[in-house]
């Protein structure tokens, strides 16, 4: 479903920081294609084709996720997607609102995660 496309940006924090936020999502749009694993890495991605059912995502962690510094965290896709996962963060963790851009089809917002 085109609806529920997604590409996560996630700069500082490491990389459980991010497998955090992207646990988060998990429950909305499934599984992403790749789980951030590169602990060099200084931006880390992960896209949700929406290929699966939402709350297909493993719930192997707590309740409420845990980060150990401050992520910032750019969503891009539709702006179905990007509400629905800015919503999720904001539940899950301390955010900030850092702004947003929207074009004809597709949406941007950017976020501050909180520890």
């Amino acid at each position: 479903m085109s609806g529920t496309q997604l590409t996560v940006t996630l700069s500082g924090g490491g990389v459980d920081d991010a497998q955090a936020v992207v646990r988060a999502l998990e429950e909305v749009f499934g599984a992403p294609d790749e789980m951030p694993g590169d602990e060099r890495a200084t931006v880390r991605t992960a896209t949700f084709d929406g290929g699966a059912a939402p709350g297909a995502g493993g719930s192997e962690g707590a309740d409420s996720p845990r980060l150990s510094t401050p992520v910032t965290v750019t969503l891009q896709g539709t702006p179905e997607a990007v509400q629905r996962a800015g919503d999720t963060l904001g539940k899950a963790f301390t955010a900030r609102d850092q702004g947003a851009a929207s074009g004809d089809q597709e949406q941007e917002r950017q976020l501050l995660l909180e520890p």
